[in-house]
């Protein structure tokens, strides 16, 4: 589980950084920002949902942080 989560972070970080590359080499004439933008979203509600589904199953246990 924690190889999916991670794996899934670098691919967040790397359409963050596609789209910042696409923003400044572009300046603005293509919609390449915006599609790598909305992959980054895509991938992050992928995430969340992959969080969701592996604590319901117990597959990832809370850490019993108190704060």
């Amino acid at each position: 589980m924690k190889i999916l989560v991670a794996i899934a972070f670098l691919l967040i970080l790397s359409s963050l950084g596609s789209a910042l590359f696409f923003l400044m080499r572009d300046k603005g004439r293509s919609n390449r920002t915006v599609n790598a933008l909305a992959l980054r979203v895509g991938f992050s509600i992928v995430l969340f949902i992959l969080l969701l589904i592996a604590y319901h199953f117990n597959w990832i246990q809370p850490t019993g942080i108190v704060y």
